[in-house]
């Protein structure tokens, strides 16, 4: 036995370095893999980081726990195939380029190459692997880092191009619109995460504008507040919430008729008591706005409606652009999204330019999901159908709109308002909501057995399942799977110039084969300009391939099939062991990773992705904020672990209710306490048998031996 020192003298770190020596050089990992070939398959999947930076203490959260579960099942003699991956596509990376590049908007893109542009992408993909190895490595996982799988590999796209076939050839897609955040400066949408990068305090103009009902015998007029005027134009429906009461008031000074909530009555302009000035409106629906109830010497309340009474009702347009619609358009519908907290309890609705707008108009039969005219082009300029406003930039015509409205006696007040707005981080122009063009899954259509799916999982902690996962579920819509940009895998589709034959292209074996082209790569760079001949002949041209790339979640969604390359190859390994056995993430993937997974398995083979998961909580700064690089809140994990070892923050992490999707905030002092109330008394004991066994040996005692029990 080896002599030991003092405790106190002690290196837990160095001891482990030590360790991590003899593993490597007995290759200690995949001599496990070895060993147990062949035996009963355990399957698990490795959500797959982004590649553009580099691993904090959630990933080496993530990484125990899973690092825990696979070691435990190697042990039972399980075979355990663990390949790292890498999400190599979508934003993060784009953002980087175009920071090094100086790149500010999309046309920039396109004079430089697109090629170029994705080889500069594909470069920096690979910038952190050696940083990410040696710290996954230092914190004694075992995962297979040469062996490690890829989204930007032509294996892995042709997988995912794969499961776009199978969802086309079951009727599970289709092209439509989605409301998203749009830079009019690059003229492209922006993702969630990005119209979060810029938040900017700016005043907006707020008007109240007055909607006459058709037929009312009190010739009344439904009024809404907005402060995007030049939506109206775009105008087709009214918003209520059947479970609000609204009041019908008259104006004493000229007898016009309004309806708005009860509740918001307190919104409506009053004239000035002393000096006969109309008094300044409010500024609309923030929280300083009035609440009070009706002024009494201004508005004389004639009756009190449910909103449920008011579903159905026409209005006179506000605008004549869209009068081809009026059979269906121009009428009040009702949805809970409206609330009695802000504005008047009453939303004008332009189905281009708002996500809800949009929703509530589609389910209510206004518009037709492939109808939609979107009065507002790539440059943010109105389009000829807009006669009066076209050319114009949509901002820049908010005051003419405001004097169109009032021209036509349907202002009811003018204000503006200080409000928190998102800005382009790229271009530095404000953005928009704007309907793009997608592809589409058809969740909802699969949401039943979505629904059941999750019955046949287990989760730890079980609450996140059967609420927050459920909930999700319960709720889902059809996922738009597509995005305008260029470094990501393209959509499979290709498309006539009449638009009546569509190919969806389902391996690379079909391109070639009607394209007469070899593909090696599958990125835009490579694909983009190759055509396939019309099947109804050469005077119908050929089809060309659209210009969307996946989103990488459709990537990591695919991830079960495409790691393997399925099913152009391991067709048995896949087979016979889907669902796989065990998957672990932070909660925050319930609304990203676990919901796609889920999402493609039911929709390909009607079953869940995973058996099991384990949920873990986020990793907090001490003071309980967001760990935050720029606010230097949190000490360096390598740090960490120089100081105190990685098993002690290991067992620091999951020894907390970080392990049970509860919150967790990193301390230091907590990682010391694992040394100081575990390891040393666990060393000090050893040491405490080494000195006594050795002593023994000195006066002449035998050397000491343990004792082989599973031999008695």
């Amino acid at each position: 036995m080896e002599d030991v020192c003092e405790g106190k003298d002690f290196s837990f770190p160095a001891e482990e370095e030590r360790v991590l020596q003899l593993w490597a050089k007995l290759d200690a990992f995949h001599e496990q893999l070895r060993r147990t070939e062949g035996g009963e398959e355990f399957i698990f999947y490795d959500g797959p980081p982004f590649a553009t930076g580099l691993p904090h203490y959630g990933h080496i959260l993530a990484g125990t726990i899973k690092d825990v579960v696979t070691r435990h099942q190697s042990m039972r003699g399980r075979h355990v195939m663990r390949r790292f991956g890498w999400d190599c596509h979508g934003l993060p990376v784009e953002f980087e380029i175009d920071k090094l590049l100086g790149i500010t908007n999309r046309q920039q893109v396109l004079d430089l190459g697109i090629g170029k542009y994705n080889e500069t992408c594909r470069g920096i993909v690979t910038k952190y692997v050696a940083e990410w190895e040696a710290v996954v490595t230092r914190t004694g996982r075992w995962i297979d880092f040469k062996a490690d799988y890829k989204t930007m590999d032509i294996n892995f796209m042709e997988s995912v191009w794969w499961v776009f076939g199978q969802l086309w050839d079951k009727d599970l897609v289709y092209k439509g619109f989605k409301v998203m955040p749009y830079s009019t400066g690059c003229k492209t949408a922006l993702s969630n995460f990005e119209a979060g990068l810029d938040y900017r305090t700016v005043p907006d103009p707020a008007v109240m504008v007055s909607f006459p009902v058709v037929g009312d015998a009190d010739n009344a007029a439904l009024v809404a507040w907005t402060t995007t005027p030049w939506t109206l134009p775009s105008n087709l429906a009214l918003c209520v919430n059947a479970n609000l009461v609204y009041a019908k008031v008259k104006d004493k000074s000229n007898g016009t008729v309004y309806i708005v909530a009860e509740s918001r009555l307190g919104q409506l302009p009053v004239k000035a008591k002393a000096s006969g000035k109309k008094q300044a409106p409010s500024k609309g629906s923030n929280a300083e706005a009035v609440q009070g109830g009706l002024d009494t010497e201004s508005y004389e309340l004639l009756a009190k409606i449910p909103g449920s009474s008011l579903v159905g009702l026409k209005y006179t347009p506000l605008f004549d652009f869209f009068l081809e619609l009026q059979e269906t358009a121009f009428r009040v519908i009702a949805d809970n999204y409206v609330t009695d907290d802000s504005g008047t309890g009453v939303v004008h609705c332009a189905p281009a330019f708002g996500e809800d707008d949009h929703r509530v108009c589609l389910s209510a039969g206004i518009i037709e999901a492939s109808g939609l005219v979107v009065a507002v082009d790539d440059d943010g300029h109105f389009i000829e159908k807009i006669s009066q406003f076209k050319g114009r930039h949509v901002k820049e015509a908010d005051k003419d709109i405001i004097n169109a409205v009032k021209d036509k006696g349907r202002l009811v007040s003018k204000g503006s308002i200080e409000h928190s707005y998102p800005y382009c981080w790229r271009s530095g122009t404000p953005l928009i909501y704007r309907a793009v063009p997608s592809w589409f899954i058809k969740v909802e259509k699969i949401r039943d057995q979505l629904l059941e799916c999750n019955k046949e999982t287990y989760w730890v902690p079980d609450y996140v399942k059967e609420k927050r996962f459920h909930n999700w579920l319960e709720g889902a819509r059809d996922w738009a799977v597509s995005r305008s940009r260029f470094w990501g895998t393209p959509l499979p589709v290709w498309i006539s110039q009449d638009g009546e034959e569509i190919v969806v292209m389902d391996s690379i074996e079909k391109l070639e084969r009607l394209s007469g082209v070899k593909v090696n790569d599958l990125h835009r760079h490579h694909v983009d300009d190759i055509t396939i001949p019309s099947s109804r002949g050469p005077e119908f041209g050929v089809l060309k391939r659209v210009e969307d790339v996946f989103d990488c979640w459709f990537e990591s969604g695919s991830m079960p099939y495409a790691y393997i390359h399925y099913p152009f190859e391991n067709r048995e390994l896949f087979e016979k062991n889907f669902p796989g056995n065990f998957v672990a993430e932070g909660l925050d993937q319930t609304r990203g990773w676990f919901y796609t997974l889920m999402v493609l398995s039911t929709a390909l083979f009607g079953k869940p992705a995973f058996k099991n998961l384990i949920c873990n909580g986020l990793v907090l700064a001490e003071d309980g904020k967001k760990m935050s690089k720029s606010k230097q809140n949190y000490p360096s994990p390598m740090e960490v672990i120089d100081e105190y070892g990685a098993d002690a923050l290991r067992l620091y992490l999951v020894n907390s209710p970080v392990v049970r999707a509860e919150s967790l905030r990193f301390k230091r002092i907590g990682v010391f306490g694992v040394v100081k109330d575990v390891f040393l008394p666990w060393y000090n004991a050893y040491r405490f048998l080494v000195q006594n066994a050795k002593r023994l040996e000195v006066e002449g005692f035998a050397t000491f031996s343990p004792i082989d029990q599973a031999s008695l």
